[in-house]
Order: C-alpha cells, then structure tokens, then sequence
C-alpha cells in the first residue's frame, strides 16, 4: 500500500513549535484545503475513494484514526500529532473514526471539488479494482 506517514519539518522553540508545509514537503500541489472539527466522537467520516485526488492528512489538534483500503490490504493508523501526516494517494478508500474531543482533522488536496471523481460505495470501489 502506498498509503504512507510523513514528517512535517518542525522548528522547535521555547515559545512553542512551527511547522512548515511548503515546497517537496508533500508529494503534490495543494489546490485545496478543509478542515473537520466538532466532531462527535462517536461520528464517521470519510467513506469513499478518489479517481484522481491524492490527500495529506494532519490532525492538528487532538487524535482520531484513519482507516485506508487499497483493494487488498486494510491497516488502521492513529494521527494525534501535528507534525506528522497521512499521505493518500488515488485510489484508496479512507473511513476516519474515533476522534477526540477538540480534534481537528486538516486535509490538503491536490484537486478542486468535483464530486464525479468520487467514489462513495464500497462495493463500487472493490469493482473498480478488479478491473
């Protein structure tokens, strides 16, 4: 699975830290950027696959995990750190669940809104990779 966590640079300071996402940081161009936050901790998000969006996940504040299936493999993996991301690359369905309280759940992505790249049935994205 090419689902994979990445570092973002951090500067440490006694202040507080800053961390930077520019340049080759993330493997894309960021054209687009939401955040979920408020969520209950009993809610689920996510649920779908993108054709051709590939994602960054953070959670900038709080934790929740990040189911990804590629098809094949199906992993779980906990964000609960600001300097360290999910990337999603196409082609992968993502659930996220299990979110604490005052999670903030950061998604860059490398397309626009178009809700024709989605796919949002299960069944339909096991077809799609049989294919």
């Amino acid at each position: 699975m090419k689902v994979k966590l990445l570092d973002i640079p951090k500067i440490a300071d006694p202040r507080g830290h800053l961390s930077i996402i520019e340049k080759d940081c993330i493997p894309f161009a960021i054209k687009r950027v939401y955040y979920l936050y408020d969520i209950p901790s009993d809610a689920y998000r996510g649920g779908h696959s993108h054709l051709k969006q590939e994602s960054f996940v953070i959670a900038l504040s709080g934790s929740f995990e990040i189911i990804v299936d590629d098809g094949e493999n199906r992993k779980k993996i906990m964000l609960n750190k600001p300097n360290i991301g999910l990337y999603i690359p196409t082609g992968v369905w993502r659930e996220i669940e299990n979110f604490s309280s005052g999670a903030v759940c950061l998604v860059l992505a490398s397309t626009e809104f178009d809700e024709s790249e989605y796919i949002r049935d299960y069944e339909d994205f096991k077809s799609s990779k049989a294919t």
